[in-house]
């Protein structure tokens, strides 16, 4: 149909409402005279009945409407272009089209008119300009690219001030358009964008129905989710959430999740308005607590990653499962990405650095980070920057203030009742707790050291019997935060109280619920703390020799099997002995080695033939060779401080030190040549 003929059934069938397939022709027509016409009134005129034509407009179904405007001018601009490059000549039909790529864009700007929104002219701006300018084309001359550009800011603007009267359509319109052409506008004209407007919409687009509907899509799989015999659960690829998942998935904006999330970090750093930052924070941590709320009712919570294979069918395990970890991901993502713009702003604008505020902003972003810790403590999802930057920024923030650092640990403090939850996700929650906790005790006092960081951490530490994997790593927190604790001079008085305690305590749990590396920390760390210089040598002068009593006692009665591989893979790779073979025997031997560079003066002869002895008792040569030579570095290392290293040498060259290591033993006696031995029975 010849173009002119085509143009007048298109305007025609613009009048009135179509079915989907109808309008889906009706814009394939469109964009096939954009790239056609060579006359520029018909350009305008096209334009301009299509930003106000009932076909388009009144089925309108929000991005998806947005997106398929902005992709008819994109594509018809690639085409034009793409005509000039083959050498295409103004006017000549026989060419697909025939106006250059600067003749027509404003050819088409100029349908743009008053007769339609500034959100609509929006989206055919947008098109032009990604589809001239996109990639690395260059299709415009400077100058027309220049006002193009301006162009778009400015009927950016003019949306984002009428977004509230012209409705949602128009507010999700101007973010899919500027989530587009952010990275084509330059740098001058980025910064001219109200931000102060932008960041709600686009925090909105984000967690809102166009996003990720507020979590409620949470809810409707637990609706479609059965327990089968055996309490595995069954969730069918048939059922109308997982349609729903499949159909957010395939939501322009949720496609284009990490765009829209750079968009709002974009609009956090450029918002000249700190209360619209902060609005934008209290809207994530919102939204994230819904996120948490939803889980917490879904069954699928109840599920760990090392239990799937058993608890769910495998239909779900194959299908919906990985769907449905999809989507959480991204939404995590999401979160996180916005979250680290509002952290480092709260470093820098002097208005979130006021006295007591700093402290509520971090506060509330480690909320909002625990309440997506369910998917960030899964298979690594935290192990990239923006997540480390927000959670360890927050937490050095936090720490600061003792009382909001306090305040903070009691709201999320595990209750009593639950300090050993059967609920996966309330043991995720204490994990949070306590790696949150483990950064703490500088800032708090001693008595709420003790009832918000040891209590809870002592409950873990105490379990008894066998560890199931997915408390591998809580136990190991746990761990963690009693040792900080102890290592605070300022806690003496609660060291004193609790290290005795809790030495026993790491006793029980080796080997079977650490790992020889994670004992030899703990129990080194204990020897430090209760070692000059700290106050406590002072106060409880042998307690760093009760230790090693505990220790070397320990040795006596240790066994002598292979231990398997170490349980805490996330730390295999700084394991000093990964590759040398351990027994229990060998391993508590190896952390009196540990030990010696913080033994008081008067101990360290001593203790430096007790470990040689216990050393010679392992029988096994494999198994005694790593600790020897653990032994020879402690000893020519420097780990010992002078004082220590002049004890080491005496006693290694003149008091039997060298003999007893590298011979089990004291020396024969010297003997002048000729002289008769041990062996005096007569020849005769």
């Amino acid at each position: 149909m010849p173009a002119d003929s085509l143009l007048n059934t298109v305007l025609h069938y613009y009048q009135d409402v179509h079915d989907a397939v109808k309008t889906d022709q009706i814009m394939g027509s469109t964009a096939h005279l954009l790239s056609q016409l060579s006359n520029p009134l018909n350009l305008g005129v096209l334009t301009s009945q299509l930003l106000t034509a009932p076909a388009i407009w009144q089925r309108n179904d929000g991005a998806k409407t947005a997106m398929r405007v902005i992709g008819i001018y994109h594509n018809a601009a690639v085409r034009v272009r793409d005509n000039q490059l083959r050498g295409a000549k103004p006017g000549d039909p026989s060419e697909r089209g025939g106006l250059r790529c600067d003749e027509w864009t404003r050819a088409v700007v100029k349908g743009a008119d008053e007769g339609s929104r500034r959100w609509q002219h929006l989206l055919v701006l947008t098109g032009v300009l990604v589809g001239m300018e996109g990639h690395g084309r260059n299709s415009l001359s400077r100058s027309l690219r220049n006002a193009l550009e301006q162009a778009v800011v400015t009927a950016a603007n003019l949306a984002l001030e009428g977004n509230v009267q012209d409705g949602p359509a128009a507010a999700v319109s101007v973010v899919t358009a500027l989530n587009l052409a952010l990275p084509v506008l330059s740098e001058s004209h980025r910064a001219q964008i109200d931000c102060n407007t932008l960041l709600p919409i686009a925090v909105w687009a984000i967690t809102g129905e166009e996003g990720f509907c507020d979590a409620q899509f949470l809810r409707v799989v637990n609706q479609d989710t059965t327990r089968q015999p055996g309490n595995v659960l069954s969730w069918p690829e048939r059922s109308s959430s997982c349609q729903l998942l499949q159909q957010m998935e395939k939501q322009p904006l949720m496609a284009n999740m990490g765009p829209l999330s750079k968009l709002a970090a974009f609009a956090v750093q450029h918002a000249t308005d700190t209360t619209v930052v902060m609005q934008a924070h209290d809207a994530l941590l919102v939204f994230t607590a819904r996120v948490l709320d939803a889980w917490q009712k879904n069954c699928f919570s109840e599920i760990d990653s090392a239990s799937e294979s058993s608890r769910l069918t495998s239909e779900t395990a194959q299908t919906t499962w990985p769907l449905l970890w999809q989507v959480l991901r991204k939404l995590m993502f999401g979160t996180t990405a916005v979250l680290q713009a509002i952290v480092a702003r709260s470093l820098l604008d002097p208005h979130m650095l006021v006295p007591g505020l700093a402290p509520n902003i971090a506060s509330k972003s480690l909320q909002i980070l625990r309440n997506i810790f369910f998917i960030s403590n899964r298979n690594g999802n935290s192990s990239f920057q923006v997540y480390t930057f927000s959670y360890m920024t927050s937490i050095d923030v936090l720490s600061r203030d003792g009382l909001a650092t306090e305040a903070f640990l009691r709201e999320i403090r595990p209750a009593d009742a639950v300090l050993n939850p059967s609920a996966h996700l309330h043991t995720n929650l204490d994990l949070f707790y306590l790696n949150v906790a483990e950064h703490m005790p500088l800032s708090l006092p001693t008595e709420a050291c003790e009832l918000l960081i040891v209590k809870p951490a002592i409950s873990y530490v105490s379990q008894e019997g066998p560890l199931a994997a997915s408390m591998t790593e809580i136990f190991e927190s746990a761990h963690s935060a009693i040792l900080s604790v102890l290592s605070c001079p300022q806690h003496s008085a609660l060291t004193i109280k609790i290290t005795p305690f809790y030495i026993v305590k790491v006793f029980d749990s080796f080997p079977q619920h650490i790992s020889p590396r994670q004992f030899r920390i703990a129990f080194k760390t204990a020897m430090e703390i209760v070692s000059p210089p700290f106050p406590i040598a002072a106060m409880e002068p042998h307690m760093s020799e009760t230790l090693l009593d505990m220790l070397r006692t320990k040795t006596t009665t240790a066994g002598t099997t292979l231990l398997p591989a170490t349980p805490d893979t996330v730390s295999r790779a700084l394991e000093e002995t990964k590759d040398e073979p351990l027994s229990e025997q060998s391993a508590l031997v190896m952390t009196l080695v540990d030990s010696l560079p913080f033994l008081p003066l008067p101990l360290v002869e001593e203790w430096l033939a007790i470990t040689a002895q216990a050393m010679n008792e392992i029988e096994d040569p494999r198994l005694r060779l790593p600790v020897k030579k653990r032994f020879w570095n402690i000893l020519v290392n420097g780990e010992m401080d002078v004082e220590r290293s002049t004890i080491g040498v005496a006693w290694w060259g003149t008091k039997g030190g060298r003999e007893l290591v590298l011979f089990g033993g004291a020396p024969e006696p010297p003997l002048m040549s000729g002289a008769l031995g041990k062996d005096t029975t007569s020849r005769l």
